[in-house]
């Protein structure tokens, strides 16, 4: 039996794309919204199984909760969701992209979007940062995408399950250490949103290059 995942923010672009793709893989997958109703009618548009309910409702029903709201909307969220994820994994997806200079990175004063998450959160959570890097638009197609999902945690197990979701999705998943480490993604994405506007890229992605192994488990 699958874990159950609720997506947080289910009802944006990235929220929506990895909702749809594991709900389409066959995985039991909520969306979640600040607004009950909107989750609903974004996992009836969406098809494939997926149910809706309120950010709180589908982390409280969840294993597994992906936050994928925008930064300036974290805090609140993960307040939102915090007593309901205590034991429970839970994958922060933000970029700290503080407009209108989004293609300069701006991390936040604890490092790190996923540093940021670890606080609010508390000790209660396993924390994994990841798809920070993924073109949203082309994640909710049903092409093939050549991109990496970097995978931050601290629990290595937790790393080795998420870099699996991630291959549910359709991507990569690359295992890439420490939870501080998603500081270097978190700020390649400002650069990748430089490159998209100056080579005229239709949503630059990362792929590692080189043979890789599977890392022991």
């Amino acid at each position: 039996m699958s874990k159950k995942i609720a997506v947080i923010g289910g009802t944006g672009k990235l929220g929506s794309a990895l909702a749809r793709r594991w709900a389409k893989a066959g995985l039991p997958v909520t969306i979640g919204s600040r607004h009950a109703h909107a989750a609903q009618e974004a996992a009836e548009k969406l098809g494939f199984g997926l149910t809706g309910l309120s950010n709180s409702e589908a982390a409280a029903a969840a294993e597994i909760v992906v936050v994928t709201v925008p930064f300036a909307a974290q805090e609140a969220t993960l307040l939102d969701i915090a007593p309901h994820v205590a034991g429970k994994i839970v994958v922060d997806t933000t970029v700290p992209l503080m407009p209108p200079k989004v293609m300069t990175v701006q991390l936040p004063p604890e490092g790190s979007a996923a540093q940021r998450a670890k606080r609010l959160l508390g000790e209660g959570v396993t924390l994994v940062s990841s798809f920070h890097s993924v073109a949203a638009h082309k994640l909710i197609t049903d092409d093939e995408i050549a991109c990496d999902a970097l995978v931050f945690s601290d629990d290595k197990a937790a790393r080795a399950e998420i870099a699996a979701l991630a291959e549910k999705a359709g991507l990569r998943g690359i295992q890439a250490g420490a939870l501080a480490n998603s500081a270097a993604a978190e700020a390649l994405t400002s650069v990748l949103i430089f490159i998209n506007k100056t080579y005229q890229v239709d949503g630059a992605g990362i792929r590692i290059t080189g043979k890789l192994v599977d890392p022991a488990p």
